[in-house]
């Protein structure tokens, strides 16, 4: 009888690490899109807060980053699922604000990252000051072109906070400091390398003298450089958002001016940092400013410029 005690008293031990083992907490992170190399840097932030508060990542995306629909399904499966908190970034900024209000009622923490949406029901934001960064970039153009010139943006698709943010930004820091630069096009690529192509193609075509553009994402920067390169166009002064390996190559190849540079990595590691935080019972910041850097050719060899283009992501996506 007590050898039989002693048995079940071993596997209810048993049963109950296996318990604790399936109650293990998850954190959803839902970016707007999931290959390109600023979202796998976002994921790898918000491992390296997940192993310090000891959570697991769910990470899922649209295939798509303009597909608001898709990712509001995401995150309607992670609320009903009960997970333990939602990070986010926002592909509409109206879009989504039904669903992490339904997380906050239902007592799932949310934080947003990169991109804003009109809704207080969130314990943080976490971003660059897209408007600034806009702004940066504007400052950058004006003075390169001498406060003279036409000049052309190409965004990124209406709706989406932060790079409306980055285009009011510019245009008013535009009109304010240089107003002998005329704007004379705003065009959309829709997260489209060829479509962001195209639009810039027809802002060449119409405006034969442009002398710079604004390109505020890296699917438009890329799309823009194309069409630079297509038309050997290197009198058209390129200033631009975001980096990659590419992008960094066509700076130092003087397709580009310069990269108003963000930093992805801080943007998924505090975001799910703040979910970490909320449920340890700490009140986490409710806006951190992930921070914005203007990176021209002659900064490329910079450690520290190096390290905010290259990451170590490995590091954390290793085994993912």
């Amino acid at each position: 009888m007590r050898r039989l005690v002693i048995v079940l008293s071993l596997l209810a031990l048993l049963g109950a690490g296996g318990c604790r083992r399936k109650q293990r907490l998850v954190v959803g992170v839902v970016p707007k899109g999931a290959n390109h190399i600023f979202w796998q840097t976002v994921y790898a932030g918000a491992l390296k807060a997940a192993q310090e508060f000891g959570f697991e990542v769910e990470w899922n995306a649209p295939a798509l980053e303009i597909d608001a629909s898709r990712q509001i399904e995401i995150l309607e499966s992670m609320v009903n699922r009960r997970l333990a908190g939602i990070v986010v970034a926002p592909v509409d900024r109206q879009a989504l604000i039904a669903v992490i209000e339904r997380a906050s009622r239902e007592s799932i923490p949310v934080a947003v990252f990169d991109s804003e949406v009109d809704t207080d029901q969130r314990i943080s934001y976490v971003a660059t000051d897209n408007t600034e960064a806009g702004r940066m970039a504007a400052r950058r153009l004006g003075q390169i072109l001498g406060g003279k010139g036409k000049v052309g943006i190409i965004g990124f698709m209406p709706g989406s906070a932060s790079t409306m943010q980055r285009e009011d930004g510019f245009q008013d820091e535009i009109r304010k400091l240089f107003p002998g630069i005329n704007i004379v096009g705003l065009q959309f690529g829709q997260a489209n390398r060829a479509k962001a192509m195209a639009a810039t193609e027809n802002l060449l075509t119409a405006h034969p003298d442009l002398a710079g553009l604004y390109a505020d994402n890296e699917s438009s920067t890329s799309g823009t450089v194309q069409a630079l390169k297509s038309r050997r166009a290197r009198q058209v002064k390129l200033v631009a958002m975001d980096a990659s390996e590419a992008l960094v190559e066509d700076l130092r190849a003087g397709w580009i001016d310069s990269l108003v540079v963000q930093n992805p990595f801080k943007m998924g590691y505090e975001s799910a940092r703040a979910v970490g935080l909320h449920l340890r019972g700490q009140q986490p910041a409710k806006h951190l400013d992930s921070g914005a850097t203007l990176v021209l050719a002659s900064d490329l060899d910079r450690p520290e410029i190096r390290e905010l283009l290259f990451p170590d992501i490995q590091r954390w996506l290793k085994g993912r």
